[in-house]
């Protein structure tokens, strides 16, 4: 899967709910805290974990809204569950993530994470 990160990011910045969400001082610290590297090590465990299976576990609501900066990255890009993976990325439902597409979901997240990154 190939990501063109400018005509997603246009796309999701149409969406009223998509484009509301910020990181909070919270999350910023701790990105900061963390580093960027540390951070997207958490997010390819969340998406081997949470959006990989065919049929994950509470899927529409298996990805909390706060508590870490990749939960709000997942929501802000279309990545927070398996639904919106269709809408937003035309990825299947009803089948495991194939590797290239656990890849494809960590760029946008690690997309929208330095586009946010306090203390650039």
């Amino acid at each position: 899967m190939t990501l063109d990160w400018p005509d997603l990011r246009a796309r999701l910045a149409r969406s009223s709910f998509r484009s509301k969400f910020r990181l909070d001082a919270r999350d910023a610290d701790y990105l900061h805290e963390k580093g960027i590297e540390t951070i997207l090590r958490h997010a390819a465990d969340f998406i081997a974990q949470r959006l990989a299976p065919a049929h994950p576990r509470n899927d529409g609501r298996q990805t909390p809204w706060k508590g870490h900066p990749v939960f709000v990255a997942q929501h802000a890009t279309g990545c927070c569950c398996r639904s919106c993976l269709r809408k937003w990325h035309n990825i299947p439902e009803g089948r495991p993530l194939t590797s290239d597409e656990q890849e494809y979901v960590l760029t946008v997240l690690a997309c929208w994470l330095k586009d946010h990154m306090p203390f650039r």
